[in-house]
């Protein structure tokens, strides 16, 4: 509890700060964050034997993330971007003598860079999502902030919640291979939680709170799915946090683990759903 503690005194800050500033700043500090994070993951690929480019890896994650809170006039030269990349790091990759590891190159080296560059998603939400009813109680957030608070909130609301069951009542545990202390008591419970505050968001930006029935699990799941992906990500790697960039707490993919699944999902379902 105590890390999460630490955690939302050090994100809390910044995250209000972009807020206010809205676009292109929130775009702006998840790509700081995406390059944070990407050099992150590739030191730990590297640990788990598969090797990469990473300065590479680290330019193509921040220009995912930053696409992804691009404008639409614009979405279609960065995705260009991104292709160009998917190029270079198969040319770089030829320069391995042995094409096993030139294949393992370009591979991870993309892969990094897309499962980093999907925090970018955290801005295309605010990007994609429809305008608040003005008599919304919170309207004057505009759907940008709004939106972006919902996905913050339901993730936040899941850890802590499957967090505090699983503590109190966990009992059977799951995916121990990945994550010893994950518990099934805990991940109804976060689901709860979550779900709760996905209906109480929905009625204050507009919308119906029943939405929350599908909503809320979908943005907990997922949020529990990027855990464990990294959780995955650092035992092939030997680690125990993805670096000591915060000093006992872990690093910055740490924190953001569990947005990289959530963001996507969250806003297919806008788009699919509320548009």
């Amino acid at each position: 509890m105590q890390q999460r503690a630490v955690s939302a005194l050090l994100f809390v800050p910044p995250l209000l700060i972009v807020l206010v500033l809205g676009m292109p700043w929130i775009a702006l500090g998840l790509g700081i964050l995406a390059a944070l994070a990407a050099r992150e993951v590739f030191r730990i690929l590297g640990g788990a034997g598969l090797p990469s480019m990473s300065l590479l890896g680290i330019a193509l994650a921040t220009t995912f993330a930053l696409e992804a809170g691009a404008p639409a006039e614009l979405a279609d030269k960065a995705a260009l971007l991104l292709a160009v990349g998917v190029v270079l790091a198969a040319v770089g990759a030829f320069a391995r003598t042995d094409p096993r590891v030139g294949l393992l190159t370009w591979v991870a080296t993309v892969f990094g860079a897309i499962y980093v560059g999907s925090l970018g998603f955290v801005a295309r939400l605010g990007v994609v999502a429809p305008d608040l009813d003005p008599n919304a109680p919170l309207a004057a957030l505009g759907a940008t902030r709004g939106w972006i608070i919902l996905l913050v909130l339901a993730v936040w609301t899941y850890d802590t919640g499957a967090y505090l069951v699983g503590k109190t009542w966990g009992k059977q545990k799951f995916l121990t291979h990945i994550s010893p202390s994950k518990t099934y008591q805990g991940l109804v419970g976060g689901v709860v939680a979550s779900t709760i505050v996905v209906a109480v968001m929905l009625w204050a930006l507009g919308e119906n709170p029943l939405g929350a029935i599908i909503l809320g699990p979908l943005a907990a799941l997922s949020a529990q799915a990027g855990d464990l992906a990294e959780s995955m990500l650092k035992r092939a790697g030997g680690v125990k946090d993805s670096s000591d960039l915060i000093p006992g707490h872990g690093g910055i993919l740490d924190r953001v683990d569990s947005f990289l699944f959530a963001a996507p999902v969250v806003t297919l379902y806008v788009v699919a759903v509320i548009r």
